[in-house]
């Protein structure tokens, strides 16, 4: 940029765009990653075309501070800024909050090739304290640095150099950015079913045109779509180009890593939360070089700064993970469409159960269709049977009806594997008094307090406050009165334990799978058969391969159709439909029991008969009616405040100046579900308009025009997924 002024979008989301001056032989250009003074302090900036980004407050040049310096990393490229912009505007997000995705390492812009680890050595120090077994036990081969080692150990910073001194922990020096092994594309390719291998030849024709290109690879549970993309990036790899594949969950990169590593020889990039700060720097800047060609990630690696993408993949594409509820609103799988469009390559969306928002968009012919309708090689889809709780109830106190009872009996008499799925954390979901009827809430949240029995805790599941499980009730003082309402997942284990004794069980949630380490431990015991009996909540439902696996049993196939949600029933089928898909994925066949106290429901009859494209058309036909997504639009308004009178006062301001339009309607100000979340009180508006508005600049000027105090906090949510 052959100029003295630079508009500079810092990382403050409070603030607009400011314009700096450039010192004389600083070179600066559009994306430039810089260090530019805000009053005494330094924050991290873009440099930005002023034209596509205005300044709130134009200054002279006389007045402009000098920018400090220009960091040793590559400049986004056009097609990110790009991005980053739409996503704001779409979103009703500040340009910085979006931005700061993409600078995710900060260590990764400055320069430095090696930083000073730890790891344990294997000899126990001298002195042994119980703090210093458990960082040893936690650590175990663990490499990081001492926060990081101190976080993941559960112990202060005191403790882990306290081993350092006692030779227990060492120091290692990393060269944190060496390249990463190259994947190579003509090694391990599969043998394809003819229909495997028509969907995989067009999708690398898509690579090779070098544009963008959506399209909807839909096949059901076990029909290879993971070897289609395979393809699709192989070709992109062939030809120098990088690949991101977006997962919804972090402990599916596991699975996901064996089957990429026996396709290519080598692991791909992996990005999400759970990754050291030497590793999160070494990605980034692998893959700002264009040196990573292949990345694995959560929904957050869509924002890093891929020098040459030829492909977007997102699998399980109608899961409600990709949507992000903290910060920037953004859903995933939509904002991978557009860097798609912006990088111009293709965009994969994989699903065995495509969300109705995606089947849309190929019945309109904006999404390309490609369909694997059968299992590979011999393997069977599973015979699928409802079990009325009504006409056959489970044993008084407990949760698994007679007849899952008999096909877990003669299930494990074949020794084979057994997957029980109910989608709910900790023991019971509600503990009460039976003396005084006292409830648990959280004290931060209107939410019930979960029993976790593992842990001798009560916890929150929304704001992660816990307690211990008092001996006597805080409300009447009885003790021994207390009572678990309910099955959580640990509940049923326990009734597992009882009924089959000899049988070896796991439970599998994100308290017990929490990291890819732990995922591939628990691959492991299953495929060595260590496991008989998996009792597990949603992380079970997809990405996994077990051939030994031939029964499923969900405990409570109505619990997801409660709360009235708009995607209750969809959502509902997309869950047991991929559970449904763990059975009789090998040779052996499958057999799945929904228990449920409405069998005759239209989404419970969609699973036993498998007539999944009625149930579609009538819930697409009801949405069309309803004016609900995708023919209509919503946006929530969440206003919030540790004062709820302040909360409820601009509530109502913002209500009752909602512009009067026509095709859009305001609903509220009501107490949110979750009416205090976090230790602040909760209404929500809800925004109904019809597709064609540009509802996010009606809400940007209805907004904009109003003013609240600090402590109160207005937030958009466009296109909610989640109504509590």
């Amino acid at each position: 940029m052959v100029s003295s002024r630079a508009r500079v979008l810092v990382m403050n989301a409070a603030l607009g765009p400011l314009d700096y001056r450039v010192p004389h032989g600083m070179e600066v250009e559009p994306g430039s990653i810089v260090v530019a003074p805000l009053g005494p302090r330094q924050l991290v900036g873009i440099v930005w075309e002023p034209e596509r980004m205005p300044s709130d407050a134009e200054v002279g040049d006389n007045r402009l501070r000098n920018l400090v310096n220009v960091m040793p990393a590559p400049p986004l490229a056009a097609p990110l800024r790009r991005l980053i912009e739409w996503t704001a505007d779409y979103y009703l997000a500040p340009a910085a909050a979006v931005a700061r995705m993409t600078l995710a390492s900060t260590s990764a812009l400055e320069g430095g090739r090696t930083i000073t680890e730890y790891r344990a050595t294997g000899t126990p120090p001298t002195r042994m304290t119980p703090q210093r077994a458990q960082a040893l036990e936690r650590i175990g081969d663990r490499q990081g640095l001492i926060r990081e080692l101190a976080i993941a150990a559960d112990v202060s910073d005191g403790v882990i150099r306290g081993l350092v001194k006692a030779g227990a922990i060492e120091a290692v020096e990393v060269d944190i950015d060496s390249p990463f092994p190259l994947p190579d594309p003509s090694r391990g390719v599969p043998t394809l079913s003819p229909d495997q291998h028509t969907a995989a030849q067009a999708l690398i024709a898509a690579v090779e045109a070098r544009d963008f290109e959506p399209w909807l690879l839909d096949g059901v549970t076990g029909s290879g779509k993971t070897e289609v993309y395979f393809e699709a990036i192989a070709a992109a790899i062939a030809a120098g180009r990088q690949s991101l594949v977006l997962l919804p969950e972090i402990a599916l990169t596991e699975p996901f890593l064996k089957r990429f590593t026996q396709r290519f020889g080598c692991e791909p990039v992996a990005w999400h939360s759970g990754l050291r700060q030497s590793q999160r720097r070494r990605a980034w800047r692998q893959i700002a070089e264009g040196q990573a060609l292949v990345t694995v990630g959560a929904r957050s690696a869509l924002f890093l700064p891929y020098a040459n993408l030829g492909v977007i993949v997102v699998d399980e594409a109608h899961e409600t993970s990709f949507k992000q509820e903290d910060g920037v609103h953004y859903h995933a799988r939509d904002v991978a469409v557009m860097r798609g469009l912006f990088e111009k390559c293709p965009v994969v969306l994989a699903s065995a159960t495509p969300a109705i928002e995606t089947r849309h968009q190929v019945e309109i012919g904006r999404y390309k269709e490609l369909k694997l309708p059968g299992r590979y090689g011999s393997a069977e889809m599973p015979e699928i049977t409802g079990l009325d709780l009504i006409a056959h109830p489970p044993e008084r106190g407990r949760w698994i009806a007679p007849p899952l009872v008999n096909a877990i009996d003669e299930t494990l008499a074949r020794r084979e594997q057994v997957l029980l799925f109910l989608n709910r954390r900790g023991y019971a979901p509600l503990t009460l008094c039976r003396t005084c009827g006292h409830r648990f809430q959280c004290p931060n949240c209107t939410a019930w307090m979960v029993e976790h029995r593992l842990t001798r805790r009560l916890a929150c599941h929304h704001c992660g406050h816990i307690e211990p499980v008092p001996r006597a009730c805080p409300e009447c003082g009885n003790e021994d009165s207390l009572v678990a309402c309910g099955p959580g997942v640990e509940r049923i284990a326990d009734e597992v334990a009882a009924l089959w004794p000899d049988a070896k069980a796991a439970i599998v949630t994100s308290d017990t799978i929490w990291s890819p380490a732990k995922a591939a431990e628990f691959v492991h015991r299953m495929e060595a058969g260590d496991i008989d009996i998996v009792v597990g909540t949603q992380l079970v439902t997809k990405g996994y391969h077990f051939p030994n696996l031939t029964l499923v049993g969900v405990i409570d196939a109505d619990l997801g159709l409660e709360g009235g949600d708009l995607r209750a029933a969809e959502r509902t089928f997309h869950q047991i439909m991929q559970v449904s898909g763990r059975a009789g994925r090998g040779e052996k066949p499958g057999k799945v029991f929904l228990q449920t106290h409405a069998p005759g429901a239209a989404v419970m009859q969609a699973l036993i008969t498998g007539d999944a494209d009625s149930f579609y058309a009538a819930e697409t036909e009801a949405r069309r009616e309803a004016g609900a997504p995708p023919f209509g639009r919503y946006a929530a308004i969440v206003v919030s405040s540790e004062d709820k009178d302040a909360a409820h006062d601009i509530a109502l301001r913002i209500a009752r100046t909602a512009p009067r339009i026509e095709g859009m309607h305001v609903y509220g100000p009501a107490p949110a579900p979750l009416a205090m979340l976090r230790g602040r009180h909760r209404f929500r508006l809800l925004v109904h308009a019809r597709r064609a508005l540009d509802v996010q600049d009606v809400i940007r000027d209805w907004l904009g025009g109003l003013d609240w105090k600090p402590k109160v906090r207005v937030a958009v949510d466009v296109d909610p997924y989640s109504f509590v």
